[in-house]
């Protein structure tokens, strides 16, 4: 397509056939991202026919636009899921993110999915005093609740060779960084090789509620005994669970290669990702050719969930002088590339995972919050847990009681508020880190 989509993505030009004619499959999988790809490949290991139907090409959504960040996030952060869960089921949900990123590193070595995966963990940092208690927070909650995680005071993170703009941290040891997507294109091969049927340029116009359930596309139909959404912030698109998630738009830069004296001035050896403890937070990463990936730090809402522009020049200026903030020793580093897509969020940050349908035969599994790599990557699993009706990690997040998001313009007022109340404290955070007074 000639839209470009991001450029993890550059290059791709494979594409699957659009669906022509009428079909019958045990299961219909709606959207080519982790989330669809993780459930086809799950359902052909159960012996399912599956048919995926993917309205662009594989990855075209947040599978293939994100940063790369493996990270054994989950929620808005460890101490804020205690308050909202309690510590049983937070302790339950920091299981299932960890076994989450062990499937994506289990998935990559079975399939040799040449995605540039580096296993250096991720490092929650702060970039100013104002920040030191939120580390300080996240690392004694890792600790009660199992996560392999270090705290990481001043000089650790100096003798680590940690960018200078990042002052104290919390390790996250599992995980790490890799390339989302040759990624998502190596799921899309495994999807295949197991005997799932993709079709791309293939977008669902709507879903006749019944058993079968069936799904119209320009041109056939599908007829399936059960259907998958794997539609993340697109699900708005289809007019199913508005009440379950908000569509938001986040965007990021990729800068031009670093010449060997900047990789020498910015240090950074072991490679660790980055994301500050900001309450909107920052995420920064080295790719495997030594380019800085970076972005988040704000989001944008279309009233009523209606899509956005990818590009938006406002915002690419405010995650640009974060970069610019944190690194100022690559001032004369240029920024060469920047997009930007749609992602998904519940009230309560955790992911949206469940049935619904008159007869019960449609599953999902969406809004990551901006942490579906691992994930959406294990959604597969979890779905297939949820259709046997077996216990697995999965039912701490389709146990769990969901708020449901008001209607607008009560929806916009949230969201109004909530980042209001983030952008006020990130702020302030901000301009003391700018202060001449600034700790070094």
């Amino acid at each position: 397509m000639a839209e470009r989509i991001s450029p993890w993505m550059d290059g791709v030009s494979e594409q699957a056939p659009a669906l022509s004619g009428d079909l019958d499959v045990d299961v219909a999988v709606v959207g080519a991202g982790l989330t669809g790809l993780s459930a086809a490949i799950a359902l052909r290991e159960q012996g399912e026919s599956v048919a995926v139907l993917e309205r662009e090409i594989a990855g075209y959504g947040a599978s293939g636009r994100n940063a790369g960040h493996l990270t054994p996030t989950i929620g808005k952060d460890l101490p804020t899921l205690a308050m909202l869960f309690g510590r049983s089921r937070a302790a339950d949900l920091v299981r299932l993110v960890e076994a989450a990123v062990g499937h994506v590193e289990r998935t990559i070595e079975k399939n040799a999915i040449d995605c540039a995966y580096e296993p250096v963990g991720n490092v929650i940092a702060a970039v100013h005093p104002r920040q030191f208690a939120a580390i300080d927070r996240a690392a004694k909650a890792g600790a009660e609740f199992g996560a392999e995680g270090e705290l990481l005071e001043a000089g650790e993170m100096r003798r680590r060779g940690l960018p200078r703009g990042f002052l104290r941290g919390y390790l996250e040891r599992r995980g790490g960084i890799l390339h989302p997507g040759r990624y998502v294109r190596g799921l899309r091969r495994a999807a295949l090789a197991a005997g799932a049927a993709l079709y791309e340029q293939t977008p669902v116009l709507r879903i006749d509620d019944g058993q079968p359930a069936v799904l119209h596309t320009p041109s056939g139909k599908v007829r399936a005994r059960r259907v998958v959404l794997g539609t993340n912030a697109f699900t708005a698109d289809l007019n199913l669970l508005r009440s379950a998630f908000v569509r938001l738009n986040v965007y990021l830069f990729r800068t031009a290669p670093l010449s060997p004296d900047q990789r020498a001035r910015v240090g950074w050896q072991g490679r660790e990702g980055i994301y500050t403890a900001h309450e909107m937070l920052e995420s920064y990463r080295l790719t495997d050719d030594n380019r800085i990936v970076g972005g988040a730090k704000t989001v944008r809402y279309g009233y009523g969930g209606k899509a956005l522009p990818y590009d938006d020049p406002k915002t690419f200026a405010i995650i640009e002088q974060a970069f610019r903030d944190r690194f100022p020793e690559l001032a004369d580093l240029e920024v060469t590339d920047r997009w930007g897509g749609p992602i998904a969020f519940a009230l309560d940050f955790l992911p949206v995972l469940g049935r619904t349908g008159k007869h019960g035969n449609i599953f999902y599994s969406l809004a990551y919050a901006g942490h579906g790599l691992p994930l959406a990557s294990y959604a597969g699993s979890l779905l297939t847990d949820l259709m046997a009706g077996r216990e697995g990690p999965g039912r701490a997040l389709w146990s769990r009681r969901r708020i449901p998001l008001p209607p607008e313009p009560f929806r916009w007022l949230v969201f109004r508020a909530l980042t209001g109340v983030f952008g006020a404290i990130d702020a302030r955070a901000d301009r003391a880190e700018r202060a001449p007074s600034r700790t070094p």
